[in-house]
């Protein structure tokens, strides 16, 4: 049944143009549960299921279609529309977006499409990165790590196309946490505007900033333009003008710079100041 609804939500795709309209939807869902109103809720929300697919597709193997992504992220939607809580001052696309994110991350998880291999090969890489900056006290090169492997610059760049998977999966979880949790970049901009709020988004944004800094030029853009200014894949290969493999594994080699560097910046940062 959600399957059907979800199919059925991508060839009715369609949005309201007034805010009442859609409020009005809301309030007949809300209180009869009126099952047409699901089906428009579902056809107004459907582009934010395609826009969270296709940033997710960045790290994915070609085999991993956008368009099984969308389905899955239809039944977080779906999920979404039935718990969401209007009263409690969150605006639904912020709810959704986590709900569908989770979904999509669920059903990844459940068809275990990394490799003991690639996993492996992701932990290896992910060691020597950390052994050569902490030998050298900045990120190392492409050069340097490949050395390091024993591998060429041009077999690194493969072997890091091949566990891009692993990296979105982990730094996913940094941002939005394995029970669904709101992503940071969303908490900071749900934050109320008391003092307190705004003193813990500046830690958040304080310790992003200076872990993202450190970040070779390229990788550091990659970052920014994916997390801060949310583009999808392709909208990044149009601004940078490079391929969306080598995108990828500027993304994976970013990812697995920042992973450990994110969770010790921010359990020292915030002990310090609580």
């Amino acid at each position: 049944m959600i399957r059907a609804l979800a199919l059925n939500a991508c060839l009715v795709e369609g949005g309201f143009t007034l805010a009442s309209e859609i409020g009005a939807v809301w309030k007949k869902y809300k209180e009869d549960k009126n099952p047409e109103a699901k089906k428009q809720l579902i056809a107004n929300y459907v582009s934010l299921v395609k826009y969270v697919a296709e940033r997710m597709a960045i790290n994915l193997p070609p085999h991993i279609e956008v368009n099984d992504l969308i389905n899955d992220g239809i039944i977080g939607l779906i999920d979404a529309i039935d718990k969401f809580d209007p009263e409690r001052g969150v605006k639904f696309e912020t709810y959704a977006s986590t709900r569908v994110h989770g979904a999509i991350l669920d059903s990844l998880r459940a068809l275990d499409w990394v490799p003991r291999r690639v996993r492996k090969k992701a932990r290896e890489i992910e060691a020597a990165f950390q052994s050569m900056e902490n030998k050298l006290g900045r990120a190392p090169t492409e050069e340097e790590m490949a050395s390091v492997l024993n591998i060429s610059p041009e077999e690194l760049q493969k072997e890091l196309l091949s566990i891009s998977g692993t990296a979105l999966l982990s730094l996913d979880e940094i941002f939005y946490g394995e029970s669904g949790d709101l992503s940071l970049m969303e908490m900071i901009r749900e934050l109320g505007e008391g003092p307190e709020e705004e003193a813990v988004r500046k830690d958040v944004e304080k310790v992003l900033k200076r872990t993202i800094e450190v970040l070779p030029p390229k990788e550091k853009l990659v970052i920014s333009l994916y997390y801060y200014e949310e583009l999808t894949l392709k909208e990044i290969t149009q601004v940078l003008q490079l391929s969306e493999a080598r995108i990828s594994q500027l993304h994976t080699q970013a990812v697995i710079r920042l992973k450990n560097k994110l969770r010790t910046a921010f359990s020292e940062h915030f002990a310090l100041n609580s």
